[in-house]
């Protein structure tokens, strides 16, 4: 999840697709059809204005300013096909709320009306940088009858605090964030809980043990400490070059090694990455190994590492040595985890193996996974480098969260696989 260098997005180059030509006029907001579908529009910085950026409920995403939009803009409506879809009037409501001595802010948003069952759900975002108050994940809840509280993490958007990936602070201002919207939708309200996608199945969780949450949903997070996914993307890497078992038990030394390292804040460990070093010399395939982090350890000098790698590598204090598995033990909550199956970035092998052993214990655990999707639930294209490119979230997965969080998921989703039954 590249934690030293921020949030890494799949870029994507989206097919156009035909139904009417490209418009400008189109106005932010979410329009829905009679039967529950929907389309968001957001401003921005990716698309140039007047475009925005537009989601679907199926997955198609792309901007309004492409060829081949498949729907066209009119006065509060657009149209899909041959039919109508109207704005929802959502209301949305600022808020700022105290974290550990930070003052954060966050927006809620609540569907029409005041249904004393409506779920609310706090989303608990990854490594980014940037806001999340105003993008399309929050507005894809609300779509779907959920009221949704979105709100800056510290030391980004309109948060003060410095930025971190500490996932004991994060959880924190996760658990108060829920705390703040319960507050602002009482007597409006059904079950309250969690959505963590990416690093946020970290912080989720371990949220979920800090204040009363009725439930926790992840995407595409992990069931592993950030060393143990370092290991498995270079065993997902060798595996994908076709580099035999030689290769995978090589990089595991290495992810040892530059644990080592990473655990001993830079102090120790450098006998036994120049071991690995001296190993990896004649593999002409080694120089291309990224992981994490443990490539770029290990292309960098001793003397070079001593100087600056703590500052280069573990400056947002993250825990590399998290237990991700103790933290959801303490839960009875229930848990919906839903995994991409190709996952270059969040390799799934040990995460489901997890999840699969805390649903023998009982824990009430539902998880899911789309396969041929990766980091993001993101269908792709392989291009000839063996570099992906993606083309939209795959058909399933936002609804399969909407109706789960709403208590009432059943019956396929897309191509998804159900690992658990309950």
């Amino acid at each position: 999840m590249k934690y030293f260098l921020g949030a890494v997005a799949l870029l994507s180059t989206l097919p156009a697709a035909a139904a009417f030509a490209q418009t400008s006029a189109c106005a932010p907001g979410t329009y829905g059809s009679p039967d529950g579908d929907f389309v968001v529009m957001v401003k921005s910085p990716a698309v140039a204005a007047p475009g925005l950026r537009y989601l679907f409920r199926d997955g198609r995403r792309g901007a309004t300013t492409d060829a081949g939009v498949p729907f066209a803009c009119g006065t509060d409506e657009v149209t899909v096909g041959s039919k109508p879809w109207s704005r929802i009037a959502f209301r949305e409501t600022p808020a700022t709320f105290d974290s550990v001595g930070t003052k954060m802010t966050g927006v809620l948003i609540e569907p029409p009306g005041n249904d004393p069952r409506r779920p609310l759900v706090v989303m608990v975002h990854g490594s980014e940088r940037t806001s999340p108050i105003g993008g399309v994940y929050g507005y894809a809840m609300a779509a779907q009858g959920i009221s949704v509280f979105v709100y800056d993490k510290r030391g980004t958007g309109g948060s003060e605090g410095e930025y971190t990936q500490n996932f004991e602070l994060l959880a924190e201002d996760a658990a108060h964030a829920l705390d703040q919207a319960r507050s602002m939708t009482a007597g409006r309200r059904g079950r309250a809980g969690f959505f963590g996608g990416s690093q946020g199945g970290w912080v989720a969780p371990l949220a979920a043990t800090r204040t009363k949450a009725d439930f926790v949903a992840i995407g595409f997070g992990l069931v592993a400490s950030p060393i143990e996914e370092d290991r498995e993307q270079m065993v997902s890497e060798v595996r994908a070059a076709g580099l035999g078992k030689d290769a995978e038990a090589l990089v595991s030394r290495l992810s040892q090694a530059t644990a080592g390292l990473l655990l001993s804040d830079f102090h120790t460990g450098y006998d036994a990455l120049d071991a690995v070093r001296a190993e990896m010399k004649d593999k002409p395939w080694a120089a291309k190994i990224e992981g994490e982090y443990s490539g770029a350890i290990a292309r960098m000098p001793n003397d070079m590492l001593k100087r600056i790698g703590r500052a280069r590598v573990d400056n947002l204090e993250l825990i590399w040595d998290y237990d991700a598995v103790a933290a959801l033990r303490k839960l009875d909550t229930p848990l919906l985890w839903v995994l991409a199956g190709e996952d270059r970035e969040a390799p799934i092998e040990t995460t489901r193996g997890a999840l699969l052993g805390l649903a023998k214990a009982g824990k009430p655990v539902d998880v899911y996974v789309f396969p041929d999707t990766d980091h993001g639930m993101f269908e792709f294209t392989t291009n000839a480098d063996g570099s992906r490119s993606a083309t939209r979230i795959t058909d399933g997965y936002l609804k399969l969260l909407g109706d789960w969080i709403k208590g009432n998921a059943r019956g396929a989703y897309g191509r998804a696989e159900r690992l658990t039954q309950r």
